[in-house]
């Protein structure tokens, strides 16, 4: 009997928004497979050696040998840069999976009771990934990589008191060292381990607690695993194969003077480009010590609040709604007992349009995260419509605190107004579009329960 309830609470694809968490494991399994292989030909050293490879423009130049060992991988091993352009690829897709992974548990309240150490274990695992992503970037010791440890010793230096101290850690003596690598190194083969922990804990929990699904969904009783293992391992390899990513060749080997023009980082960490650009020069003096805002709020102080906020969501929420939900009914005060019963999500699934605030603060989280990623691009804004950088760079600056009011605002008008309609047809019924003659010889438009035409739109 204990086996039969396992299998039948393991993943069933009853809904298509269900897909995202299985799109992420099997990237995070191509992930290991292909890092595996990876790892063979890979060299985390700095210390300096002459290529002699494939390549003739760089023949003879002095470069590391991460670079020189990631440029042997990818033009000399046989498969080699497939192997790697289907590990970059699959990182990217990674984190965006779990990214909406997290939105649509979001939207639909899935991160509720039971559920809520699932949504912890969503929201760490965007912060590992985003930080396996970059510990990643900086490997081949390229030259856009170089320009990531730029930034990496920007924001270290202005992390207050700590900051001179993890400064030494990460650089050694001086910038960048011969140590940044094999630390970052280590650090990378570090985060898929405590990633795999976190999916093994998150699949028991499942198998604990069951799926969630929506109300006018049917629950299919056969997994569809095998065909999400498929689907996205086939997708990983077609984009590895048919495009190219991170040509280091063409970026050539990391110098502490040079940075590539036009570099930017991947597509999750462009909110963080867009914020260090958007953000006004400020410092602070206390005493002898200048603490630099312009690097310490856009790239700490803004993703901390953020994934604070993400994480701490439903308890706030558990917390309002146990105010607001003190007596019941006849007026009678709730015991701690009932009220968490009662907050405890069951297994149906909100719809977003059935909560109007919740959602219209998820369209003002992404419409921030969006004007953020949009602002890391105001170069090319400024030169494609032929603008000054400096309006571009205000207009940003606006955007940000005032589109997403506007998106919450916006987004719960309209939810209020559908829900008004709803309410309308409920009372009056659906219009069909049938005339009918009365006897009397007036015209009206005929028109059907609502539930029925509910039960048509479900059946489809």
């Amino acid at each position: 009997m204990r086996s039969l309830s396992i299998k039948h609470r393991s993943f069933q694809f009853s809904h298509w928004s269900f897909m995202f968490a299985e799109m992420a494991v099997w990237s995070f399994v191509v992930l290991t497979v292909t890092g595996a292989y990876l790892m063979v030909f890979y060299v985390p050293d700095m210390s300096q050696v002459a290529y002699h490879g494939s390549y003739g423009p760089l023949n003879g130049l002095f470069v590391s040998q991460a670079f020189d060992s990631t440029m042997h991988l990818s033009l000399e091993v046989r498969g080699g840069l497939l192997i790697r352009q289907v590990h970059h690829w699959a990182a990217l897709v990674f984190v965006a999976a779990v990214a909406l992974q997290l939105l649509r548990m979001f939207l639909t309240g899935a991160f509720r009771r039971p559920r809520t150490t699932q949504w912890l274990i969503w929201v760490t695992l965007l912060v590992l990934g985003m930080a396996a992503g970059e510990t990643g970037n900086a490997l081949p010791d390229d030259m856009l990589s170089g320009g990531s440890l730029w930034l990496i010793m920007s924001v270290v230096e202005s992390i207050p008191v700590v900051g001179t101290w993890v400064m030494s850690l990460l650089f050694g003596d001086g910038f960048p060292g011969d140590r940044v690598i094999p630390v970052l190194y280590g650090g990378h083969l570090l985060i898929p381990a405590v990633i795999a922990g976190l999916l093994i804990v998150r699949e028991l929990l499942v198998r604990r607690h069951g799926h969630s699904h929506f109300t006018a969904t049917p629950v299919s009783r056969k997994s569809a695993r095998p065909l999400m293992a498929l689907t996205t391992t086939g997708m990983l390899i077609i984009l590895g194969f048919g495009f190219q990513i991170a040509p280091i060749w063409l970026y050539g080997p990391a110098k502490p003077t040079q940075v590539s023009a036009g570099a930017v980082p991947d597509w999750y960490m462009g909110f963080l480009d867009g914020a260090l650009r958007i953000m006004p020069g400020w410092e602070l003096t206390i005493g002898d010590y200048t603490l630099s805002l312009a690097v310490l709020i856009p790239t700490l102080v803004i993703p901390g609040v953020f994934f604070t906020a993400l994480a701490l969501y439903p308890f706030a929420e558990r917390f309002v709604a146990a105010r607001l939900n003190r007596r019941d009914a006849v007026g009678r005060p709730k015991s701690a007992r009932r009220t968490a019963r009662d907050l405890s999500a069951p297994d149906v699934l909100d719809r977003p349009r059935d909560t109007p605030v919740k959602t219209a603060i998820a369209v003002a989280g992404v419409t921030f995260y969006g004007l953020l990623w949009a602002a890391a691009a105001n170069d090319q804004i400024a030169h494609a419509f032929h603008l000054a950088i400096e309006p571009v760079t205000i207009f940003f600056r606006y955007a940000v605190l005032i589109g997403p009011v506007i998106a919450f605002v916006l987004t719960r008008w309209i939810i209020l107004a559908l829900q008004q309609e709803a309410r309308h047809e409920a009372e009056e019924g659906v219009e069909t579009g049938i005339i009918v003659r009365t006897p009397d010889g007036g015209f009206h438009e005929r028109h059907e329960p609502a539930q029925r035409e509910h039960a048509i739109t479900a059946g489809r």
